[in-house]
């Protein structure tokens, strides 16, 4: 088995989400060679060549190429993005009958060539595919990585930021858990432009209740652009990106990711999203955030909700 020591990315799913992340690693040039492999033939074609086009306006080269399973055997990353699509109404936690065998099948698949590098799946629900995708392959879990609630952070950072009239770099907090309906937001160690926002919620019942608001907003952010548009595709196809700089870069940054616990938080044997740190190997480490008693008793919640799907298969 080959070990992967360039920056080649295998995407497999050219739909919205997959497009979003695609256009995002050619603006950022993050990669040498990204290989798109998709079940739309045509389709695929048109955006491999529209974003070969785009090429020249990138910091760096970025090669696009119409991709086959083949490809995965020298990648330095296989991303996930296929499955069935989330309907209208529907949570992510319905979706899992029909992509976790999606999920099968595409791993197999990618293992067989003699793949060597780390997955990172986008795929919903998530947190439960990609416990799915780290079973079927036999990497070391460090290895796969779910996108986990990188969309729900960067949707809470920024609406904190408007509350505070800041950039969103400068707010420093963090939704964990499932990322779905049962997510929940750390304020215990949350900060905004240096605030902390327990210490302004202690003391502010306004404030507590607006940023309550603000976590409910991000909540259903989905389920209102699922309404409006179809599909949700930018803000995750920029976090994806985000993951993928912080492995081929070796960044060591933390983002909120879906890992595997290993005894954090009290739990084991379940992927949820939660603080880690990201470089080349992959999850280097997960960040156990210190919860107050509620906090920890939501995130047993969203523990117990998955683990009632997860053991369905597993």
């Amino acid at each position: 088995m080959q070990t992967a020591v360039g920056n080649k990315v295998v995407l497999i799913g050219a739909g919205d989400v997959g497009v979003a992340y695609a256009y995002a690693l050619v603006n950022q040039g993050t990669v040498d060679h990204l290989a798109i492999i998709d079940i739309d033939a045509d389709k695929l074609e048109g955006n491999v060549m529209d974003l070969n086009h785009g090429v020249v306006w990138a910091p760096s080269r970025t090669r696009v190429t119409v991709g086959s399973y083949e490809d995965c055997a020298d990648a330095a990353l296989v991303v996930i993005c296929a499955g069935s699509a989330q309907r209208p109404g529907e949570t992510r936690l319905d979706l899992v009958g029909r992509n976790m065998a999606i999920m099968k099948s595409i791993t197999e698949q990618v293992m067989a060539t003699g793949f060597d590098g780390l997955f990172l799946v986008a795929s919903n629900p998530v947190d439960i595919l990609t416990y799915g995708v780290w079973k079927y392959s036999g990497l070391a879990s460090h290895r796969v990585i779910g996108t986990g609630t990188v969309l729900d952070t960067a949707r809470y950072r920024y609406m904190l930021g408007e509350l505070f009239q800041v950039a969103p770099t400068s707010v420093h907090a963090y939704i964990i858990g499932e990322h779905g309906d049962t997510g929940l937001p750390v304020i215990s160690s949350g900060m905004a432009a240096g605030v902390s926002l327990r210490s302004r919620a202690e003391a502010d019942e306004t404030f507590a209740t607006r940023i309550n608001e603000i976590f409910e907003r991000t909540r259903d952010a989905a389920y209102h652009i699922i309404d409006k548009k179809g599909s949700t595709s930018y803000g995750i196809g920029m976090g994806m990106a985000r993951i993928t700089r912080a492995i081929m870069k070796n960044q060591e940054v933390v983002v909120a990711v879906s890992a595997l616990l290993q005894g954090e938080y009290g739990r084991e044997d379940i992927y949820i999203g939660t603080p880690a740190v990201i470089n080349r190997t992959g999850i280097a480490r997960v960040v156990e955030l210190d919860l107050q008693e509620k906090e920890q008793e939501q995130f047993d919640n969203s523990v117990q909700t998955l683990d009632a799907i997860l053991r369905e298969f597993f």
